[in-house]
């Protein structure tokens, strides 16, 4: 019986060498943002996992129409300003949306059937959606504004956490009852309430066993992508994904119309006016937006120069930066107008409050005119008002304050 022989002590040390060189220069491609034999569809297989950029992704890297069936679209929804999803049309009523995190999602007419050898990664939906399980806060307007906040069962936002009247007065009555958040969501209570569909934020990539948990229960899950628009119309615009949803395409247009028009008639000229937008975090060091973002292009479309244009464009993952209060104060003391951001923390309710936050802010060119505002806390939970919210930047830049609704000045 012959005994196997292993490789020569040579040989053995040779491929340890060569496996120790493929495994560094695949940590090092891994730190290019490349692996070995990379693709065109590299960017795709990233984006299905939940990383969406702020800056690069394409509408072509996304749009599929392939459903699987031989079906070819008949129709497609033009947008404006939105670039991080699409809606095609099929025969029969068949709506595809396409997300900008490469799922898709075909919706069904009520009482059609659903197309024989979909896709494997199509999500199919029932229109109108109905039972849903929402966890995006900055969505609920658009239901609101749709008249459809009954086809919301539970929320993924506690109660006194929503900044919309019409919402805690619906889990104040019942209609809508807290069902966790995102990371722990009460799954018994989502079975017994019948939810058909969850809405998620893009926190839920973080959580990605609540999504996988989600789906093994029948409970298909869209995430929520408007945050990731860098126009701010682009933003109102996901109105047209939740008409398509609640089967009222022709109101969703015409509410999102109403927007666009409502920033047309401002007939902005530039009031040669800086403005800086922050707030103080609990480090005392300022949170500022960086260029790029649709804050800052809110700014500018109301006619106002962002303060802070020399920072670094927004990324995935970075629409914000925070800055040492001797690097803000270089660059915004002489800001004409200052913005405080009190969406994200309780702002301040005086000038006088303002300056004890830190005292540099009493240098700042804009607290010594009184020209200091603060946004109201619903702001960012209704970007279907993108349109309004611009209207009161462009008022308080060309020192008109009356009839204001998302900005008040600081006294």
């Amino acid at each position: 019986m012959r005994r196997k022989m292993g490789a020569p002590k040579h040989m053995q040390m040779r491929v340890r060498r060569l496996v120790l060189a493929y495994v560094l220069l695949v940590l090092a491609l891994g730190t290019l943002g490349c692996s070995p034999g990379a693709s065109a569809d590299a960017g795709k297989d990233a984006s299905a996992s939940g990383s969406v950029s702020h800056a690069t992704t394409l509408v072509s890297d996304f749009h599929n129409t392939d459903l699987g069936c031989g079906w070819t679209p008949v129709d497609s929804l033009d947008l404006r300003y939105a670039q991080r999803f699409t809606i095609d049309y099929y025969e029969g009523g068949y709506t595809l949306a396409c997300l900008a995190d490469s799922h898709r999602y075909l919706m069904v007419p009520e009482g059609a059937e659903v197309p024989q050898g979909l896709a494997d990664d199509i999500v199919v939906l029932q229109k109108p959606a109905d039972n849903i399980y929402l966890a995006a806060s900055d969505s609920m307007c658009l239901f609101e504004a749709l008249g459809a906040m009954d086809r919301i069962m539970v929320s993924g936002i506690a109660r006194d956490d929503w900044q919309i009247e019409a919402a805690r007065t619906a889990m104040d009555e019942g209609r809508i009852v807290y069902g966790g958040k995102y990371r722990a969501p009460d799954y018994e209570l989502l079975l017994e309430r019948g939810v058909r569909l969850s809405i998620q934020s893009s926190m839920i990539n973080h959580a990605p066993d609540v999504r996988e948990k989600l789906m093994s229960l029948g409970i298909p899950v869209l995430v929520e992508l408007s945050s990731y628009e860098s126009e701010p119309l682009g933003r109102a615009e996901w109105i047209l994904l939740y008409g398509e949803l609640c089967d009222c395409p022709d109101l969703a247009r015409h509410i999102f119309d109403e927007q666009v028009e409502q920033v047309a008639k401002l007939q902005v000229n530039p009031t040669g006016k800086t403005v800086a937008y922050f707030y103080l975090n609990a480090n005392g060091m300022a949170v500022v937006r960086r260029p790029g973002d649709y804050v800052t292009k809110m700014i500018e479309q109301a006619g106002g120069t962002y303060a802070f244009d020399s920072l670094d464009a927004a990324e995935a993952g970075s629409s914000s930066a925070t800055m040492e209060m001797e690097q803000f104060y270089a660059q915004a003391k002489d800001a004409d107008v200052i913005v405080y951001n009190a969406t994200i923390d309780n702002g301040p309710t005086s000038l006088d409050e303002l300056i004890a936050r830190n005292k540099l802010l009493a240098d700042f060119k804009a607290v010594r005119s009184g020209d200091v505002w603060v946004t109201e806390q619903n702001m960012y939970q209704q970007m279907i008002r993108t349109g309004d919210i611009i209207a009161d930047f462009n008022h308080v830049l060309c020192g008109d304050e009356d009839g204001l609704t998302y900005l008040r000045r600081l006294s």
